[in-house]
């Protein structure tokens, strides 16, 4: 049994084992941290999943009225928090920009995360904070990725950053991942919010590179069950392949095992399976 939780709505997904406890979608529960149980909001309900997942938290029940009215007034604390920093960075002279403020309740401590384009010596906004606000103060640097899953945005498809949504790792992404998938050069077209390449280049690129490891170059000569001709296209999601027939001069398309010399020499000798209904 798996469930998800958000500490905000619309953000990132957290995934809980719901243990004996069965919430109900809009149900608050409090989710293990290492600083205490926090309140969170149960988007996903508790679901069978086919595959055996370990390591994942345990729901620590349902929020009591003492709980949601605990982290309401923790709410209200980082919202002063932040007011208060954004004036004494100004006051400071600081060029860094805040981007999150997060309260740990059980140790009084305040975390404000920033940007800044290099690093900044901010012991004295520390201490002003820290005066000003009565309690220990941390400041992290975020770079231009955790920036983004911070603050959360829209992407060029029109839905949520999958970084502030339930991407937990950045892994490498490279210009030649969208040259592969034949998408533009063109840093406006293949960055996300961030400023960076997209993440979700790296998704379709192993089906793109599967797709062309063993197609025939653009003009070559293939053989189709319509005739012979040029391969001058294709269309990878599709697993088709556009060819120029040359008795006619018509395009067909096909699917692209029916142009492939192992394929058809797999058919010639086992011959040809239908697909199942």
């Amino acid at each position: 049994m798996m469930m998800a939780v958000s500490f905000n709505r619309y953000g990132r997904l957290y995934y809980l084992d719901p243990g004996p406890y069965a919430p109900k979608v809009g149900d608050k529960v409090l989710y293990p941290t290492t600083a205490g149980n926090e309140v969170a909001e149960c988007v996903w309900p508790p679901t069978y999943v086919s595959e055996e997942i370990e390591g994942l938290p345990v729901c620590a029940g349902f929020a009591t009225d003492a709980d949601l009215a605990r982290d309401e007034r923790n709410r209200g604390r980082r919202a002063h928090a932040r007011v208060v920093a954004r004036r004494l960075i100004r006051e400071h002279s600081l060029p860094m920009k805040l981007v999150g403020v997060d309260f740990l309740d059980a140790d009084n401590t305040f975390l404000f995360y920033f940007s800044a384009p290099h690093r900044v010596d901010f012991r004295a906004l520390v201490r002003a904070l820290s005066a000003e606000l009565d309690a220990r103060v941390e400041l992290r640097q975020l770079r231009a990725r955790d920036e983004a899953r911070v603050q959360t945005a829209i992407g060029p498809c029109g839905r949520d950053t999958c970084c502030s949504t339930f991407l937990k790792d950045f892994e490498p992404v490279s210009v030649r991942m969208a040259r592969d998938q034949d998408l533009p050069a063109n840093p406006l077209r293949i960055s996300g919010a961030c400023g960076r390449l997209m993440c979700c280049l790296k998704y379709e690129h192993p089906l793109y590179a599967e797709f062309k490891a063993d197609l025939p170059r653009i003009g070559s000569r293939v053989s189709t069950p319509d005739g012979d001709g040029v391969l001058v296209g294709y269309n990878v999601p599709a697993g088709n392949v556009v060819v120029k027939l040359t008795a006619t001069g018509e395009r067909c398309v096909c699917p692209k095992a029916s142009v492939c010399g192992s394929r058809r020499s797999y058919e010639e000798r086992y011959g040809r399976r239908e697909p199942q209904e």
